[in-house]
């Protein structure tokens, strides 16, 4: 992308340019085309910083993932497509709520996307479905009665700089009623934004 240079016209060159000049369109075409290759030029220059910024955000920011399997159904769809954001961690706490990307514990070389549902410090009881943390009703509105799981789970307090997580699609997840908090260590990117299908482009929630 390197911009080139042109040598100076001859003094026959340029005589005869000026007899050329008689033509209106004569003397302007070297000007039009230097013009032109600075309007590429420009262009380039432009294209090239676009791709740079917009890898690094993919590199560094955002990774671009496919949900495989239906344990965080309603919210996400199997094979659906989604933004992680990967930088979010560094600036603020992971909150209840969030819908983490994680290494699954027993196999990093997996990964796994659930919600988070209860932090360090937390007491988290599931009775008969119902998830308890503290001692109060957790209101989930993202669990529909078809996804919910009848099922009881004693109560667990979470360990320091670890995380209690759940599937939406509560009869068909394996989260931490199974292999425990997730430490922060194997969370890397909280789920942002789906771009595909486009009927479910938007903000994760």
């Amino acid at each position: 992308m390197a911009l080139s240079t042109e040598n100076e016209p001859s003094p026959g060159a340029a005589s005869a340019v000026s007899e050329a000049s008689l033509g209106p369109a004569g003397s302007c075409a070297p000007h039009k085309l230097g013009l032109a290759r600075f309007g590429w030029g420009l262009w380039l220059r432009d294209l090239f910083i676009s791709v740079a910024i917009s890898a690094f955000i993919i590199v560094f920011i955002y990774q671009p993932v496919k949900v495989e399997g239906t344990s965080m159904m309603p919210s996400l769809a199997d094979q659906e497509r989604i933004f992680v954001n990967k930088f979010v961690y560094r600036l603020e706490p992971i909150e209840r709520g969030d819908v983490v990307v994680f290494r699954y514990p027993r196999d990093p070389s997996k990964s796994y996307i659930k919600r988070v549902i209860g932090v360090a410090g937390d007491r988290i009881r599931i009775d008969g479905g119902q998830v308890y943390v503290n001692d109060e009703t957790l209101d989930e509105d993202y669990v529909p009665p078809a996804y919910s799981d009848a099922r009881s789970y004693a109560e667990i307090v979470v360990p320091a700089h670890s995380y209690f997580v759940l599937g939406d699609h509560r009869s068909m997840s394996n989260d931490s009623r199974d292999f425990g908090p997730v430490n922060q260590n194997y969370i890397y990117g909280k789920a942002a934004f789906g771009y595909w299908p486009m009927d479910k482009m938007g903000r994760v929630r």
